[in-house]
C-alpha cells in the first residue's frame, strides 16, 4: 500500500473507532482533576476536552477554593468539587483528567478513578512515585479493562512511524546508541531526569527495547554526591540526589541508551529528547517541537515528515495532533472502543520511571551497575 493510502486508510479506522467510543452517539464524559498550588492543570489537559467532539467535560475537582472557581469557569461552567474523591462519585464521568504536575497525588487520584468505573484515564507526566505503584496501577487498569494513557504527547506523534521505517531501511546505517537529554536548566539532574528524561526515555525504547541494566555517575559541584546530597525534589517526585547525571542503560537489542543532564547547561539550541546515533546519520527527535524528527546527514539538516525526508507536513493538524494532546486523547478514545491499550499505556510508564529510579538505584549501590527490573520496588534513595 503506498504512503498516501496508508495514511488515508489509518484516517478512516480511526475516526470509525472514535465513533464506536461515543456508543449509542452521545459524547463521553470528562471529569477534570486539578490541584492548585500543586501542579495546577498540566499543559492544557484540561482545555483540550473542548476541542473533542467525542467528548464533554461535566465536573472539574480542585482542593483550593479559587483556583476551583476560576477552573470551574474556564471549563464553560461545569461542576465544582473541593474533593476529587465526591466528584467521581456524584459525576460518574466516563473518562478521568488528571491533569496535576506534582506527582505525589497521582497514585491516589488514578485508584479513586477506577473505584469509581471510569472507562478511560488521562494523566499528567510524570507517572507515578514508584515502581510498587507503577506494578498497583498496572494490575488494576488490567482486571478492570480500565485505558490509562500518560501525557508523554510526542509518543502519539505520527512521524514516529515513518522514523521507525527510515531506520529499520538503514537511512542512518546501523544504529550504534540512542542518547536521552533533558533540558538541563535549573532542574538540572534528579529533578531533570524524573520531570523531563521521561519524555526522552518513552521515545528511545521504541528503538533500543527494554534496558537490563544501568550505571550512573551522579556528582554535585563537580563531585561525586554522597547520601548527605539527597534531598526532597520540587513538583512531589520523593527523594532526589545531583545536579549532574550521567547513565548507561545495557538493553536487550545490544543497543546502549545513555542520559545525561547537567544543571545550567541549556542554551538555546541544546537538542532536548532523543538522539538515534547511526553509522551514517542522526535522527534527532525534538520533544515538544515541530517537525518532531530532523535527520542530520552528509553535513545537512533535513526535517522529517510523515510525507518524508524533506517533504511538508502533509497532516494539517500536526500541531495540534502533538502540541494540543490532540493525539494522546483520541488515541485514548480509539483505546476505549478497541478495548486495546493506548500508545503510552500504563506499562509504557512504568518503563519511563524504571529507567528513572535506575539511576537512583545504581547510585545507592555506590554507582555499580544495577539489573533492570529492578527487584526493589520501592524508591531507591528512601
Amino acid at each position: 500500500m503506498k504512503r498516501r493510502a496508508f495514511l488515508s486508510a489509518t484516517a478512516l479506522a480511526f475516526s470509525a473507532a472514535l465513533l464506536r467510543a461515543q456508543g449509542d452517539g452521545r459524547p463521553l464524559t470528562v471529569g477534570v482533576i486539578g490541584h492548585t498550588g500543586q501542579g495546577n492543570y498540566g499543559h492544557g489537559e484540561d482545555v483540550v476536552w473542548l476541542k473533542i467532539p467525542q467528548t464533554k467535560i461535566v465536573a472539574v475537582a480542585d482542593a483550593d477554593a479559587k483556583g476551583l472557581a476560576a477552573a470551574a469557569k474556564k471549563l464553560g461552567g461545569v461542576r465544582a468539587f473541593a474533593d476529587y474523591r465526591a466528584m467521581l462519585a456524584a459525576a460518574k464521568p466516563d473518562i478521568a483528567a488528571i491533569c496535576t504536575r506534582h506527582i505525589h497525588e497521582h497514585r491516589d487520584m488514578i485508584v479513586a478513578a477506577i473505584e469509581a468505573g471510569v472507562k478511560g484515564i488521562y494523566i499528567e507526566k510524570p507517572f507515578v512515585r514508584t515502581l510498587a505503584e507503577a506494578d498497583e496501577v498496572v494490575k488494576l487498569c488490567a482486571e478492570k479493562g480500565v485505558r490509562l494513557a500518560i501525557a508523554h504527547r510526542n509518543r502519539y506523534h505520527p512521524v514516529l512511524e515513518t522514523v521507525k521505517q527510515l531506520v529499520a531501511s538503514g537511512e542512518i546505517g546501523e544504529l550504534k546508541e540512542v542518547r536521552v537529554r533533558g533540558k538541563q536548566d535549573q532542574r538540572g539532574g534528579g529533578l531533570d531526569l524524573w520531570v523531563l528524561g521521561g519524555h526522552g526515555f518513552n521515545l528511545a525504547t521504541l528503538f533500543t527495547g527494554p534496558a537490563t541494566s544501568c550505571q550512573a555517575t551522579i556528582l554535585v559541584g563537580g563531585r561525586p554526591a554522597t547520601k548527605a546530597d539527597i534531598h526532597p525534589g520540587d513538583e512531589g517526585v520523593g527523594l532526589i540526589v545531583g545536579d549532574e547525571i550521567h547513565a548507561r542503560y545495557e538493553t536487550k537489542s545490544g543497543i546502549p541508551l545513555y542520559f545525561d543532564s547537567k544543571k545550567g547547561t541549556w542554551t538555546k539550541g541544546t537538542p532536548f529528547g532523543a538522539r538515534l546515533i547511526g553509522t551514517k546519520g542522526v535522527i534527532s527527535l525534538q520533544v515538544d517541537e515541530e517537525p518532531l524528527a530532523v535527520l542530520e546527514r552528509d553535513g545537512l539538516n533535513l526535517w522529517v515528515t510523515t510525507g518524508g525526508i524533506g517533504k511538508p507536513e502533509p497532516i494539517k493538524d500536526i500541531k495540534l495532533i502533538n502540541g494540543e494532546h490532540h493525539g494522546a486523547v483520541r488515541d485514548l478514545l480509539a483505546a476505549i472502543a478497541d478495548k486495546r491499550e493506548p500508545l503510552c499505556g500504563p506499562e509504557a510508564g512504568r518503563e519511563t520511571i524504571e529507567l528513572t529510579l535506575a539511576v537512583f538505584a545504581s547510585f545507592a549501590a555506590g554507582g555499580q551497575k544495577v539489573a533492570l527490573p529492578l527487584a526493589d520496588r520501592q524508591h531507591p534513595l528512601r
